[in-house]
């Protein structure tokens, strides 16, 4: 302790390693099939899928996002409940300014899309169903002028996301990972997307904002993601991050997992890791051999994802319709709760994974089951998206300067 001290001091940084909760919260999903929206919610997200194809960021759908952390912004630290996701690389949260005034997205001329996704003022009459700021005013937003670590950019910024956008400006802070009773990972000149605009189906969302664990080619904002920065600073131990998820059923707003910065999780994952290139800098893609599943098999070979931005696994229109066959799915995506199938196996540079078939069966607060497996939306590259089943049957190792992704067991 002497020693952090003294380095404090004298304004050097330690390489270290921070161990951080992730919590369980209800989904977007599952909150509004309770209140009765939700069809109509899917019936426009649907009508986006043309428009998608045209985007080449990656299109993560949160509706089903479950496992979130914490952060503070700045000096005195703000507090904001965000989303860690593998498969984008911005950092964003809503700016003090957040539903002031923007402008219009082309897709917002489609009177169903813009009437879920897009800012009142973009639809006309009848077609809009929240107020111009409802969306911002339900979250926690960031007061800039309140920081005396705060620097402005002036760069404008937008991303958009499978099931949502945002826009706004990129400013400067430092950030600190993990919640206030945790040691943070204290990371200086960290850039920040103040988004003034959100779209519509954030305000169905419990979190904040999204923090992207990604590479800097699909960094919208053109700055080091949060933990290139953190290393490039000497603030981890390893240029790595582990991800380990616990299985807690129907339980929300419980502590569901872990997450690791700058080296492994020695308490709940082996220390046997096996390593595999990925294919691209982008987000965590790599190549997959083959599946098995029951008599259902294939070995065509995919460019795959691991996500925790997504709660399904997401898999080609042929595949799925082989692995729901196998699991005795329902058409509507639902399945027995009890239904009996064999487990998911899934081959990985030579080496065969294997996912529980109880991983596959979700249990939904009103009683019924969901088949954890779901279509892809058209995009094609890539074309298997590993979500939480497969985090919850293998810690993940991600690689960020080795370019690589690791495996290991669950010991605990």
């Amino acid at each position: 302790m002497k020693l952090f001290i003294l380095l404090a001091l004298f304004g050097l940084t330690v390489a270290a390693v921070y161990q951080h909760q992730l919590v369980r919260v209800e989904s977007r999903k599952s909150r509004m099939k309770k209140e009765g929206t939700w069809e109509a919610y899917k019936k426009a997200k649907d009508l986006l899928t043309p428009y998608f194809k045209t985007i080449s960021q990656p299109m993560n759908d949160y509706n089903d996002v479950e496992y979130l952390s914490n952060v503070t912004i700045g000096t005195p630290p703000q507090p904001f409940l965000i989303l860690l996701d593998t498969g984008s690389s911005d950092f964003w949260i809503p700016d003090s300014s957040c539903g002031a005034s923007g402008d219009c997205a082309s897709v917002c001329s489609n009177a169903m899309i813009c009437s879920m996704f897009c800012k009142k003022n973009c639809c006309s009459g009848k077609n809009t169903i929240l107020e111009d700021d409802q969306v911002c005013m339900g979250k926690v937003m960031f007061y800039s002028n309140d920081s005396s670590t705060y620097v402005a950019n002036g760069k404008k910024w937008e991303i958009t996301y499978g099931s949502g956008s945002c826009s706004g400006f990129v400013g400067e802070d430092t950030v600190r990972l993990g919640n206030t009773d945790e040691e943070q990972l204290v990371v200086p000149k960290s850039a920040i997307g103040q988004a003034t605009q959100l779209s519509q189906d954030f305000a169905n969302d419990p979190i904040d904002g999204i923090l992207g664990l990604a590479f800097p080619s699909i960094d919208e904002e053109k700055e080091d993601p949060i933990l290139i920065n953190a290393y490039k600073q000497g603030l981890l131990d390893k240029p790595i991050f582990t991800v380990y998820l616990k299985e807690r059923g129907l339980e929300v707003n419980v502590p569901a997992g872990l997450i690791t910065y700058g080296g492994l999780d020695t308490e709940h994952c082996s220390s046997k890791v096996d390593y595999h290139d990925l294919s691209h800098d982008s987000w965590y893609e790599f190549k997959m051999d083959s599946f098995a599943m029951g008599s259902k098999e294939s070995s065509d070979g995919w460019q795959v994802i691991s996500d925790t931005g997504t709660t399904m696994m997401i898999v080609p229109t042929d595949v799925y319709a082989q692995l729901a066959d196998a699991a005795g799915a329902h058409e509507d995506g639902t399945i027995d709760c009890d239904a009996k199938f064999d487990d998911l196996k899934l081959t990985i540079g030579g080496k065969v994974y294997t996912i529980p078939a109880k991983q596959l069966v979700l249990h939904e607060p009103n009683g019924e089951c969901a088949f954890a497996v779901s279509r892809d939306m058209g995009l094609g590259d890539p074309q298997w998206i590993l979500g939480d089943p497969w985090l919850r049957s293998y810690c993940n190792v991600y690689g960020f300067q080795d370019k690589n992704i690791g495996f290991a067991e669950i010991i605990a």
